[in-house]
């Protein structure tokens, strides 16, 4: 059975058909408003009809970004869409007909499902997602099983707060795990140190055209991809705080894998070495028990739309 995965994003809806085998066989997207929850309801709901119209569809799967309650059907909040206690299913179900199963997910525990069915943690059955861009999403697989919680909220792993009194988030609270491992913290800690240090600072800075606010985390990564010696150094920060986090959750769950995707993957190895490191130096009982590996996201940017389609089929 063919099902429609959509992928919600802040400024765009990215959709596609998925077949059993998680593979993309038709796409489509829309340029929606952000500030105008018509217009992502429309732009969803648009995308589905067009798919729709040409393929045998069974299950649609809508990822959102944000918090999804446990009938998913509603987004309770999202902090980049206007969507408070949002009855998304039913505005979509209106428009496509009752004669197809419907759910709403958490985009992060949707590309964390397809890694675990089709991608880089395909032959485990625990894992842990860290989906690493502006801000810090995270997806947990439990003996096979997606963690929602009771409540549909569970996984938020960039809201445990790893510095009291910390850095200020977005979330209302200080010293999140987001704000020390994430795109935003890399840019953060970037523009910081082209004033603390500006002779290191050159490269960086030639890359953001001479503008430090004009700095970005692809900016970083590469200048440390060619070499530069504070590029290298700031993703190497960025992975500590990944794999000092990542000890936590394990100490807690156990996973076999720890997944990481998001933009700031690109990094790679740059990334992954110092995560890997960190995650072993904090890891209890190191020596006397199995540790879990680390993998670079394989589904890319279509992670979301197969997640969605392959959770709405089940």
């Amino acid at each position: 059975m063919h099902a429609i995965g959509v992928d919600i994003g802040g400024t765009k809806i990215a959709a596609g058909v998925v077949d059993e085998d998680g593979r993309i066989i038709a796409k489509t997207r829309r340029e929606t408003d952000p500030s105008d929850s018509e217009s992502v309801d429309r732009g969803v709901i648009e995308a589905c009809q067009e798919l729709a119209a040409e393929h045998e569809i069974g299950a649609i799967g809508l990822a959102a970004p944000g918090f999804i309650a446990s009938d998913q059907a509603t987004v309770l909040f999202t902090p980049n869409l206007p969507w408070r206690e949002h009855p998304l299913r039913d505005i979509v179900a209106k428009e496509l007909g009752s004669d197809v199963t419907i759910v709403v997910e958490n985009d992060a525990n949707a590309a964390g499902w397809a890694e675990f069915r089709f991608g880089a943690a395909r032959d485990v059955q625990d894992m842990l997602m860290l989906t690493i861009g502006t801000g810090l999403g995270g997806a947990l697989v439990v003996g096979g099983n997606l963690v929602r919680g009771t409540w549909g909220v569970a996984a938020e792993v960039g809201h445990m707060r790893v510095v009291p009194g910390g850095h200020y988030c977005g979330c209302g609270h200080e010293g999140c795990w987001e704000q020390y491992a994430s795109g935003s913290a890399l840019v953060r800690d970037a523009q910081s140190a082209l004033i603390t240090e500006p002779a290191r600072g050159t490269r960086l800075l030639e890359i953001a055209g001479g503008d430090a606010d004009a700095l970005t985390g692809p900016h970083v990564t590469q200048a440390a991809q060619e070499g530069d010696p504070l590029a290298v150094e700031l993703l190497a920060e960025l992975g500590r705080w990944i794999g000092e986090g990542a000890a936590s959750v394990a100490a807690l769950l156990d996973p076999a894998v720890v997944v990481i995707g998001g933009g700031v993957s690109a990094a790679g190895d740059l990334l992954l070495a110092p995560a890997r490191r960190a995650f072993l130096d904090q890891l209890s009982a190191r020596g006397h028990r199995p540790e879990a590996t680390f993998a670079l996201a394989a589904m890319g940017n279509d992670a979301g739309i197969v997640g969605a389609a392959d959770l709405a089929r089940r």
